[in-house]
């Protein structure tokens, strides 16, 4: 056990290692160093695939380290079926987006940094999925929205690509939020923090009067990261991200995290009411909206985008659907998407790059120049449509079979799932035969056949999509039951092959791939049809965002100008009536007002002149009709302070008082002196008398305080502590000094900090003043005076 926790924890490590090496490896190798750094996530691909039979056979796979027991943190991992198929299609998916990218990429002067975030990227999706513990699930949820913010803005010179990475940041970032009060409402309510402790809470947290609370919470998390509605519009605008980026973001790393997740918690938050209306809502509207925003688009990019959100939502609708069929159709469509979605997104790389072009309606005839390209396309796109033999097909079979029935619900859910599907089926075939049919269009780069490193990875990925079906006995006993059981939380055993469902499923099926080859036929008419439609619905999401991003920023400003007008006065006053309100607050309200002590009747002569020294410099610094006069009045105060401490057996902290106030008046003279302030004071009446009611308020408070603590019965733990330990630990016979250097010695240190800084700061503010004076003077002498 110990050897596969520090092998999975190396393999979790391996693409961070691939960030850190990415640009010397790409420096001394140029392109082909791709074939080297795609070595780490083969090893990680290889290392989780050891445990397909072990996960195969019902068992979970889970380990890690304590981090901090007393909070019961650790850094932890869970692999069951679900985990380890996402592991896999992460690690193996990335092998061939590593590739891909090395030819896509070629010759980029910020190649080497591409694949240190495309590395970092991988790390942090692969953390998310295999995580146990709460806490490290949610560092990693929020990598992947920093890392994603990276490679979505990789092309930062275009002003386009910083506003879609920003977008991305910014909603996913926020939803990470809502999450992160999600996980600790479900902690609150369970009382573990771990995934697979969670599982076994179920019906502890669907009891829970938090429970709607929790769902909504993590709900929006996860929408927002899947980009369901109405948080789909930062997927497409994710397009301005290099092709590699789109292809790995689409088909098997962050868009899917949300899905994960909601599968993740089928078990514990699955089979409500609200679960069951929520999610099946939200995911058939993102279907609809997702396919027909597809057609509506002329950039090849862009199309497989919004199917991607269509292909999300229909996810969403199946985890929530509650029934045994729909979850083993999740299953199903979880893997085959992710084979012809990075098919796909690959193709239109290959195209982009190879054309210079990745408008559909400047293509056209590719075949003859691109034939091994052209048959990859086709292969994927079956997938896509749902057709024989090809893994999508199994899906498409599966989800009919689930959703079909006779109530309105399943009739609505199948009538929303056929008309995306249908959309869906017209888009794969657009997307994938209008660039290479017809006569050849003239394109800005004269096309020809992608290099291996291009067309290696959407070749791997078709082929897997056909094998997948052909043998489907053996994908499913691997693979997709065992995904099925870790949504389901029990057995769950697929048998579907390519024999079709006889009935209802076979017949919706037919009547898919009917509508899709009419929209196909007819789809110059559809997308001038959406076109329209768009414009009459107005501006979308999008620009709402953008509406919401630029009210927070005047907002902002407005608060800032308010709170933050430039002048000393007002923050110093608002620093005072927070400390006046902070100290008589409490004791007023909770009735902690002390008793006034009695004056003590043995006062002596000598210790009566030195209060009454301290009273007149007191008054003397309310009287003072100057700043210089003010501050000695202030110092003598404080010199009378000291004498007290001395008196009643203090001559440490005494001897501190006497160098505090020497310095204290000697830099405040320098600095009224030096900056040529104001001399009198000219406030008006009324700002003296709220002043002076503040000033006479936080005093009080420290006065009511201290008299508080005072009466507090005296606990000597330290006092006996410090006299113990100080010359045995400390060797110093001095026990306040001993505290201060030793015991406080960082304490203390951060005080001197603080005096450094204060005094670097007066004398640059003397600095500026000198120069601003020889400025004045050179320009004009009078100036000085005038100023003055």
């Amino acid at each position: 056990m110990a050897d596969v926790t520090a092998l999975t924890f190396l393999a979790l490590c391996l693409p961070l290692a691939g960030a850190v090496v990415a640009p010397f490896v790409i420096r001394v190798f140029g392109a082909n160093g791709a074939w080297l750094l795609a070595i780490a996530p083969l090893l990680a691909f290889l290392h989780f695939l050891r445990f397909v039979p072990v996960i195969a056979r019902g068992e979970v796979v889970a380990g890690g380290y304590v981090w901090v027991p007393s909070y019961n943190l650790s850094f932890s991992w869970f692999l069951d079926g679900l985990s380890l198929a996402f592991a896999l299609l992460i690690t193996g998916i990335g092998t061939l987006i590593v590739l891909y990218a090395g030819g896509y990429l070629r010759g980029h002067k910020d190649q080497g940094r591409f694949f240190s975030f495309i590395f970092l990227f991988m790390g942090a999706m692969l953390g998310v999925v295999v995580s146990d513990s709460f806490l490290m699930f949610l560092i990693f949820w929020e990598l992947t929205s920093i890392t994603s913010f990276l490679l979505i803005g990789f092309d930062h010179e275009r002003e386009a690509a910083r506003r879609a990475a920003l977008q991305a940041l910014v909603v996913t970032g926020g939803g990470g939020l809502f999450l992160l009060a999600g996980l600790l409402l479900l902690w609150n309510m369970s009382g573990v923090t771990q995934m697979s402790l969670l599982i076994g809470s179920g019906d502890v947290v669907r009891e829970s009067p938090f429970y709607l609370a929790a769902l909504i919470l993590v709900l929006v998390g996860a929408f927002t990261k899947s980009a369901q509605f109405p948080f789909h519009f930062w997927l497409p605008n994710a397009m301005e991200a290099p092709t590699p980026v789109s292809a790995y973001l689409h088909s098997a790393t962050m868009v899917k995290a949300g899905v994960y997740l909601l599968m993740r918690l089928n078990p514990i938050m699955g089979a409500t009411p609200a679960w069951e209306i929520l999610l099946p809502f939200f995911g058939g509207l993102t279907l609809v909206v997702g396919a027909a925003l597809a057609i509506g688009q002329t950039d090849l990019k862009l199309k497989l985008a919004y199917t991607t959100v269509s292909s999300l939502g229909l996810l969403v609708l199946l985890v929530g659907f509650g029934s045994e069929y729909a979850v083993e159709a999740a299953a199903l469509y979880l893997v085959a998407h992710s084979l012809f979605k990075g098919s796909l997104f690959m193709v239109a790389g290959i195209i982009d790059h190879e054309t210079g072009t990745r408008d559909i309606t400047e293509l056209g005839g590719l075949m003859r120049a691109m034939p091994l390209t052209s048959v990859i396309a086709l292969a994927a796109a079956f997938s896509m449509a749902g057709l024989p033999p090809f893994f999508g097909f199994l899906a498409k079979e599966e989800i009919y079979a689930a959703l079909a029935g006779g109530d309105i619900r399943a009739l609505t859910f199948t009538s929303i799932t056929v008309f995306g599907n249908a959309l869906m089926f017209a888009v794969a075939f657009v997307v994938t035969l209008k660039p290479f049919l017809g006569r050849p269009v003239e394109t800005p780069k004269h096309p020809h056949e992608a290099p291996v490193l291009l067309w290696f990875g959407p070749a791997i990925l078709a082929v897997l999509g056909l094998f997948a079906a052909v043998f489907s006995r053996f994908t499913h006993s691997a693979l997709s039951s065992p995904i099925s059981a870790a949504i389901r939380g029990g057995p769950a055993e697929i048998d579907i092959s390519l024999t079709p469902h006889i009935g209802l499923p076979l017949a919706l099926s037919v009547l898919t791939v009917l509508l899709g080859i009419g929209v196909y036929w007819q789809f110059a008419h559809a997308r001038l049809l959406m076109a329209v439609l768009l414009r009459s619905a107005g501006r979308g999401p999008d620009h709402g965002f953008d509406l919401a991003v630029s009210g927070l920023v005047r907002l902002a400003g407005r608060i800032t100008r308010f709170t933050q007008p430039g002048r000393l006065d007002i923050y110093v006053t608002c620093t005072f009536v927070c400390v006046a309100a902070i100290l008589l607050v409490p004791l007023v309200v909770y009735g902690e007002l002390p008793r006034l002590p009695v004056w003590p009747a043995d006062v002596r002569l000598h210790e009566w002149a030195v209060f009454l020294i301290a009273a007149v410099g007191l008054a003397g610094v309310l009287i003072a009709r100057d700043r210089l006069t003010a501050i000695v009045s202030l110092g003598i105060q404080g010199f009378a302070v000291s004498i007290i401490f001395l008196l009643f057996g203090a001559p440490d902290l005494s001897f501190t008082q006497f160098m505090v106030e020497t310095l204290s008046v000697v830099i405040l003279a320098l600095v009224m002196t030096r900056l040529r302030l104001v001399s009198a004071d000219r406030r008006p009446p009324g700002r003296r008398i709220f002043d002076g009611t503040l000033a006479f308020g936080c005093g009080l408070g420290f006065t009511l305080l201290l008299i508080r603590a005072t009466q507090m019965p005296f606990n000597d733990t330290l006092t006996a502590f410090f006299n113990a330990y100080s010359k045995s630990i400390a060797h110093g016979a001095n026990v306040v000094n001993v505290i201060i250097v030793d015991f406080r010695g960082t304490d203390t240190l951060g005080e001197i900090a603080v005096v450094a800084v204060a005094g670097l700061a007066i004398l640059a503010l003397i600095r500026i003043r000198a120069g601003t004076e020889r400025k004045l003077a050179a320009n004009d002498p009078d100036s000085i005076e005038a100023e003055g």
